[in-house]
């Protein structure tokens, strides 16, 4: 066999290692839309995540609530509580969405299993978020300039958000359709 033969043998089996046969049949655009779909559901549950760890240590609703305050009424962020919280939730949202898609199409790492991609890309993706949300949102959209303390918590948070994003996406990407794949050794 010559080594151009080889090599599309390799690049062929690399290519599919990890997917079933039937993903490989579908068009690229359904997986991305169902990286889309996964995607919007994990921004809900690590939004829910996120504004359960941020809530009892910041005791503040989330600068949504300025956003909505300063821009739509013009009045005292905490008479708007709901509308902050629906707009942190709309903004986790479409956060999660364009992730899923993102995952989807980054496949450079594919050696690495989804869910350890996931955690990492994951994390990076929520630290951009907490540099774009602290620098524009707060600082030059919202004038807020937060104290060292609430600025690390403001990470953090956003790098819990992040760490969950990636864990439901990861763990969503491959194997759905195989429950034994993560079946422990005594069948749970």
């Amino acid at each position: 066999m010559a080594v151009a033969d080889h090599l599309r043998r390799l690049r062929s089996i690399a290519g599919t290692e990890g997917r079933s046969s039937e993903a490989d049949d579908r068009p690229r655009e359904y997986h991305v839309a169902d990286a889309v779909a996964r995607g919007v559901q994990a921004g809900f549950v690590a939004t829910l995540i996120m504004t359960a760890f941020r809530l009892p240590i910041l005791r503040s609703l989330p600068p949504s609530a300025n956003f909505w305050a300063q821009y739509v009424t013009g009045d005292d962020p905490s008479d708007h509580p709901v509308a902050g919280l629906v707009l942190h939730f709309v903004y986790g949202i479409q956060a999660g969405a364009i992730f899923g898609a993102l995952f989807s199409l980054y496949d450079a790492d594919r050696a690495i299993e989804p869910e350890q991609r996931g955690l990492v890309w994951g994390a990076v993706y929520g630290m951009a978020l907490s540099a774009f949300g602290s620098q524009v949102m707060l600082k030059e959209v919202l004038d807020i300039r937060l104290e060292s303390d609430e600025l690390a918590l403001f990470h953090a948070g956003h790098l819990v958000y992040g760490l969950s994003l990636g864990a439901w996406v990861g763990s969503r990407t491959e194997g759905v359709e195989d429950p034994e794949e993560y079946e422990y050794g005594d069948g749970n």
